[in-house]
Order: C-alpha cells, then sequence, then structure tokens
C-alpha cells in the first residue's frame, strides 16, 4: 500500500525522534539504564524499519534487526 504525503511525514518526524532518543542515551551510561540493551535493541529495529517503510533502507534479511 501506497503512503500519503501526511503517513510519510508523520513516519519521517517518528524516525527523527528515534534517532534523537537513541542519540541522547549514548551519553548516558548503560549501567543506569534497566535493561539497556534490549532497549538499544528495540530502538534501532524501530528505527531500522521506519527506514525501510520510508525506501531510506533495503530489509535485511537475516537476524531481523540491522542497527
Amino acid at each position: 500500500m501506497k503512503l500519503t504525503n501526511v503517513d510519510r511525514e508523520r513516519m519521517q518526524d517518528s524516525m527523527l525522534k528515534i534517532q534523537s532518543i537513541r542519540a541522547s542515551l549514548d551519553g548516558i551510561d548503560d549501567d543506569k539504564i534497566p535493561n539497556a540493551g534490549a532497549v538499544h535493541e528495540c530502538l534501532a529495529a524501530a528505527d531500522q524499519s521506519l527506514k525501510q517503510a520510508l525506501g531510506y533502507a533495503k530489509e535485511s534479511h537475516g537476524s531481523g534487526h540491522t542497527p
């Protein structure tokens, strides 16, 4: 199904927010974040999925997660 311009804008906004959160967390010691590894993996997977949906990245084949 083709994305509308509004859909694309919303997804781009969400992708940028996720990237901002990832950058913010890089400055915090992982020991201070419960389940830090899972949080980083989740944010990376969400970022990659949005990039794929927007056509910025190809779908990865393999583990299912590309940071």
